[in-house]
């Protein structure tokens, strides 16, 4: 009898093998982008993208697939196979769309598999010189004796920094005029200009402005300072110590990839934003390089997207 269970078990042995008993990845791997290039995400991934071919001896190729507000290139890796091949790269997005969207085709919870956080980076609150304020205080206070008249611009409705800058009124209890573009680079022109008196985007995007004097940064987020713009105070400093919206990026795969694959991929992850020329490049763009667990960056995306409900519910925006 224990001769026949002893065969049994080795017979059916093959079948309970770990998913990288074979060697990984079998074929070239692709981190979707869901936004065009020339952002920060896709070069992000890019960078990503050449520290794991050189570690994991296969090619990773960036495909950036648009279209609805990032939602197409993440169906596309929810429905893609879950052999760790189809690897996902994004943003603050991923936590906001489903408040944004009725009828998202996907639950970035339970649809997708998440490896780790890839980097960080500030935002930035900018004003246009001619708004006459140099402190956030002074900010507030003209928010308050004009209600709903200072217009901020956005990359379109929405978008993280219309959410961005509706967190920052809610915190406050001002009210301000949102006037979206087709990107948030549009929109910080608009506010050099002097045709829109606002915005918060990423310190990537405002730190050149505010250094040659064509905007005035009021306020960052996160604990210090950025070495980067070290006149400009924390939020917390300002007298807005409620207020921190960062933005993140992470990397995820299809939500049925094997568990062994998963943390295989979150070890060289951590091992690719290690390295110190992937450290400066994301510098250079005002970003951070910065790791978490699976299960850090789910429980964060989990509290995310609870956070950008509700503000989109007090902001009453929502898209088809």
């Amino acid at each position: 009898m224990n001769r026949r269970m002893l065969l049994s078990a080795l017979a059916l042995a093959p079948l309970a093998a770990p998913a990288l008993a074979q060697p990984w990845p079998p074929r070239p791997v692709r981190i979707v982008v869901p936004f065009a290039p020339g952002s920060f995400t896709d070069a992000a991934a890019r960078l990503v993208a050449v520290e794991l071919t050189g570690q994991l001896g296969q090619q990773v190729v960036v495909e950036n697939l648009t279209g609805a507000g990032g939602t197409l290139g993440v169906s596309t890796v929810v429905r893609a196979d879950p052999d760790g091949t189809t690897l996902l790269l994004t943003d603050n997005s991923l936590a906001i769309s489903p408040g944004l969207y009725r009828k998202l085709p996907y639950d970035p919870l339970k649809d997708l598999a998440q490896i780790s956080r890839v980097a960080d980076s500030p935002s930035i609150l900018l004003v246009r010189p001619g708004l006459g304020v140099k402190t956030l205080e002074e900010l507030l206070d003209l928010l308050k004796r004009r209600p709903g008249e200072i217009t901020f611009g956005s990359g379109g409705q929405g978008s993280s920094a219309h959410l961005a800058m509706e967190l920052m009124l809610n915190v406050a209890g001002r009210r301000a005029l949102h006037v979206p573009f087709r990107g948030v680079a549009a929109a910080i022109v608009e506010v050099i200009s002097g045709r829109v008196d606002m915005a918060i985007a990423s310190l990537a995007s405002g730190v050149a402005n505010v250094r040659n004097g064509a905007l005035v940064g009021l306020g960052v987020t996160g604990a210090q300072r950025s070495s980067l713009l070290p006149e400009v105070p924390t939020f917390a400093e300002a007298g807005l110590p409620r207020y921190d919206m960062s933005y993140w990026w992470g990397l995820a795969a299809p939500a049925a990839t094997p568990r062994p694959v998963i943390e295989r991929l979150n070890q060289e992850v951590v091992r690719a934003c290690g390295q110190r020329r992937l450290q400066d490049a994301f510098l250079q763009q005002a970003a951070t390089a910065a790791t978490s667990t699976p299960e850090e960056i789910t429980r964060f995306l989990d509290h995310e997207i609870g956070v950008w409900r509700e503000v989109i519910a007090r902001a009453g925006v929502s898209l088809e």
